[in-house]
């Protein structure tokens, strides 16, 4: 796919980032991670992120990155694979190399490693990833890692694989600024955890589009939701928001990490060998467990 043919899929419709799993002995799983890959694009996703930010990637060897792209690509048909990447801009350029040969569509460029860094510096860390590949990349603007609509319009200009802006920081102000700076040289992508709380807001200011981490294990739910979003549909949003997202929103907020394993935790009660998340994550508890088995089992 062109970098423009994923900057039009990635706009259409929800995205998602399938967790990675592990086994027994704390490997990657493929075939596990097969099968849920395989089960999840049989329902109308735009994208979908390997070894994203749900999927472990701070967590994850280099090369089990390339092996989960390797591995999604196997068994998602039609439904586009996105490479998370990251690390320091050396790491980072070499990651970017490795999984456009093992045939991502497109890179999902996470927040570099640990350090802070001035937006100049972070500038020429997103340009020279984009310069090293022909496939299409969307920045993540989270945590160490954010541009303001000056520097992602130099980096707009630089790059014209740079697709897609992503944002984690919940600035609507700063998103605003973006968006009306860029409007349609980029595809515009929340990314706040359980974006669908914050979904409105960013649809407001331009954000059509986001991933939905709980779309692992409630792929129906979360896609109704995505539509009513779409079609203004206040009502349907609400309910879902009241009876399902607030109570999991408690839940994720027990322990700093949660908004991983909680999604990890759902997508083994469907019946998938997920295994648990890598340390320094914790998984939850056989209490919370329960909770999320009950919060879940009217929608699965």
């Amino acid at each position: 796919m062109t970098p423009q043919d994923i900057k039009t899929r990635i706009g259409s419709g929800l995205l998602s980032f399938p967790v990675t799993p592990f086994d027994a002995d704390n490997r990657f799983n493929a075939s596990a991670y097969a099968a849920h890959i395989e089960w999840l694009s049989t329902y109308p996703a735009a994208g979908l992120f390997a070894a994203g930010g749900t999927g472990e990637l701070f967590s994850l060897r280099p090369e089990e990155v390339v092996d989960a792209v390797r591995t999604a690509k196997s068994v998602s048909g039609d439904t586009p694979i996105l490479s998370g990447c990251g690390y320091g801009t050396v790491m980072a350029v070499d990651m970017a190399k490795a999984v456009e040969a093992a045939g991502a569509d497109g890179l999902l460029l996470l927040p570099h490693y640990l350090t802070e860094a001035p937006m100049a510096g972070i500038y020429e860390h997103a340009k020279q990833v984009c310069q090293a590949v022909k496939i299409g990349v969307i920045f993540y603007n989270r945590g160490n890692s954010r541009l303001d609509a000056d520097h992602l319009e130099k980096l707009a200009e630089e790059c014209p694989n740079l697709v897609g802006f992503k944002d984690g920081t919940g600035d609507v102000l700063a998103v605003r600024q973006i968006v009306s700076r860029l409007g349609d040289r980029l595809a515009y992508i929340g990314g706040m955890p359980t974006h669908e709380l914050f979904a409105e807001a960013f649809n407001a200011v331009g954000v059509s589009t986001y991933s939905s981490a709980v779309f692992n294990f409630i792929p129906e739910t979360a896609l109704k939701f995505y539509t009513a979003l779409r079609g203004n549909d206040r009502p349907t949003m609400e309910k879902i928001l009241t009876e399902f997202f607030y109570p999991f929103m408690a839940l994720r907020e027990r322990r700093a990490g949660y908004a991983v394993a909680a999604i990890k935790a759902g997508v083994r009660q469907r019946g998938f060998a997920a295994g648990k998340v890598r340390s320094p994550l914790v998984d939850l508890t056989d209490e919370e467990e329960a909770i999320l088995a009950n919060l879940i089992k009217p929608y699965s």
